[in-house]
C-alpha cells in the first residue's frame, strides 16, 4: 500500500467508510475547572484578570457606575484623539469622554480611517478565565470583525457575568455559524527564529475593563 493509499484510507475511517457511521470523539477533557484551580481563592474574574495580564494585555476591574470614568481614563491615558466604535454601543460607556472623538460604525468606515483611529471601544460576547481570553461574535457592542483587527489599540469591555471558566463553557454559549474571534492578548506573529512583532493581524495593545457589581 502506497502513502497516498494509507492517508486515504485514514480518512475513510475517520469518516466513517462506507457506513456512514463515524468513530466516537473523546470527551474525557475538563469542561470546568479543576477543583484544585477553583480552590485558590480566586474567583473566575480575578482569574481571568491574572490571566490576561499573562498574556501581556491590561485589565482593570471596575464597578458598574465606574464604567464611563474608566473608559475615559484608558483613553486619555492613550492620548487618543478620535476612535471607532460599533454603531450600537451604549451611550453611557463614553458618557465621560472629553477631546476624544467617537465615530460610529454607521455607515462602515473605510479601511484608511479605521487604521488611521487611536483605537476602538467594544463589548465581547464571552471571556473565558483559563485562558485569559475574550471572544467576539459581531453581536451587540462587538460590530464587525474589521473593527478590532485594524486599529492598533483595543480596549474591550467586558462584563463580569460573561466570563466562563473553560473553553468548553464559552464553546456552549457560543454560535458556531457566527464569524468567532478569539483574543488572548495583543496580536503577534513570530518568524522560524521566535523573533516576535506586534500588530501583524489586529492590534498591537489589548486593554479590558471588567465590570464588576
Amino acid at each position: 500500500m502506497s502513502s497516498r493509499d494509507e492517508v486515504l484510507r485514514r480518512v475513510r475511517d475517520a469518516l466513517g467508510g462506507a457506513r456512514g457511521t463515524r468513530p466516537p470523539v473523546p470527551r474525557g477533557y475538563a469542561r470546568r475547572l479543576p477543583a484544585a484551580e477553583a480552590a485558590t481563592g480566586a474567583d473566575v474574574p480575578a482569574l481571568f484578570g491574572e490571566r490576561l495580564a499573562e498574556n501581556r494585555a491590561a485589565v482593570r476591574h471596575v464597578g458598574a457606575d465606574e464604567l464611563a470614568t474608566a473608559v475615559a481614563a484608558a483613553l486619555w491615558g492613550r492620548e487618543a484623539k478620535q476612535i471607532v466604535v460599533p454603531a450600537d454601543l451604549p451611550f453611557g460607556w463614553l458618557a465621560e469622554l472629553d477631546g476624544v472623538r467617537a465615530m460610529a460604525d454607521r455607515p462602515a468606515i473605510d479601511v484608511d480611517a479605521l487604521a488611521a483611529a487611536d483605537g476602538v471601544v467594544t463589548g465581547c460576547a464571552v471571556a473565558i478565565a483559563r485562558t485569559g481570553t475574550v471572544v467576539l461574535d459581531g453581536g451587540p457592542t462587538q460590530g464587525r470583525r474589521a473593527l478590532t483587527l485594524l486599529p492598533a489599540y483595543h480596549l474591550c469591555v467586558v462584563q463580569a457575568e460573561q466570563i466562563v471558566g473553560t473553553v468548553p463553557e464559552a464553546v456552549e454559549r457560543l454560535d458556531p455559524s457566527r464569524p468567532l474571534t478569539w483574543i488572548s492578548g495583543p496580536s503577534a506573529a513570530y518568524a522560524a527564529d521566535m523573533a516576535g512583532a506586534e500588530g501583524m493581524h489586529g492590534p498591537r495593545h489589548l486593554e479590558v475593563l471588567v465590570v464588576e457589581d
